[in-house]
């Protein structure tokens, strides 16, 4: 398989979080879609969704639920990323 970061699986969704922007108690990352849905092939659609990790929900633009995974929720032990830049950037 094509390492493409835009492809929907759990891996490459652990790898947008080390960079992903993180606001408002949730990360924006960005896969392939189509017809509105995650894609885990190459399409001609990127489109944004929201990871909550408190909660461990990605959400499409809409808001509504497209996928949960207690691997990326805090409250099953998940650490989220931004928590360990935000340490380095201060040392």
């Amino acid at each position: 398989m094509e390492d493409d970061l835009f492809m929907f699986s759990e891996e490459h969704l652990h790898q947008q979080l080390t960079t992903a922007p993180f606001t408002q108690g949730f990360y924006t990352v960005r896969f392939y879609t189509e017809d509105g849905k995650l894609a885990r092939n190459k399409t001609d659609t990127i489109s944004d969704f929201y990871l909550y990790p408190s909660g461990g929900t990605l959400r499409d633009s809409t808001f509504n639920i497209v996928f949960y995974d207690s691997q990326f929720d805090t409250y099953r032990g998940f650490k989220p990323p931004h928590l360990e830049r935000n340490k380095k950037s201060k040392t």
